[in-house]
């Protein structure tokens, strides 16, 4: 959890509940609120000309959405969309900003958040770069690995789909299913029902 959920109550935070599938916000729209996970997922994406679906990232309790926009005057550069149904905490962009002016813990500990995104961005932008579907596809296993206490072999539950994987790598689906497929028969994972143990 990035900011105590008690402490963003206390400065003005609010509850709201967004049902699967809905817009929390879409790009374009002016960044005015803080937003933090409570419970569920939220995915951030965009979409090209040709209407394909470029997922950036996957969100879950206790991470917060767009943060690092409320410190400049851009616009949302992508959608935030809940994948599941949600509860989402809410503050002000003004109560937000003098909270972390008040309050270093907080602070730095949103900076290690910023840095742990930025870290994932450069990391996908390499991997999504490589012509070879199983380096873009482990890459971003080992991303999320890495980030979770599971480091045996296959100790770790992938917790993505198919189409996920497929979306924040800019594989096609089938590339995704064929490819995981191919990694198991190497050892790389294991499959077990429709999970991926890495």
């Amino acid at each position: 959890m990035i900011i105590d959920e008690n402490l963003l109550l206390e400065n003005g935070a609010v509850y709201e509940d967004y049902p699967a599938k809905e817009v929390i916000y879409q790009m374009g729209d002016t960044p005015h609120f803080y937003f933090q996970i409570a419970r569920g997922t939220v995915e951030l994406n965009n979409y090209h000309e040709d209407g394909k679906e470029f997922t950036l990232n996957i969100l879950s309790e206790g991470q917060s959405i767009g943060e690092s926009l409320l410190f400049g005057n851009n616009k949302y550069p992508m959608n935030a969309i809940a994948k599941t149904d949600c509860k989402i905490l809410k503050m002000s962009k003004t109560n937000f900003l003098s909270m972390i002016s008040e309050n270093r813990e907080v602070m730095f500990r949103l900076f290690n958040c910023l840095s742990d995104r930025l870290f994932y961005k450069y990391v996908m932008l390499f991997n999504n770069s490589a012509t070879e579907p199983v380096s873009k596809i482990k890459s971003l296993m080992d991303y999320y690995k890495e980030s979770s206490l599971c480091k045996a072999p296959y100790s770790y539950q992938i917790p993505l789909t198919r189409q996920q994987i497929a979306n924040l790598t800019g594989l096609r689906v089938e590339t995704v299913i064929r490819t995981v497929k191919k990694m198991e028969k190497e050892k790389v994972l294991k499959l077990e029902r429709r999970q991926i143990l890495y």
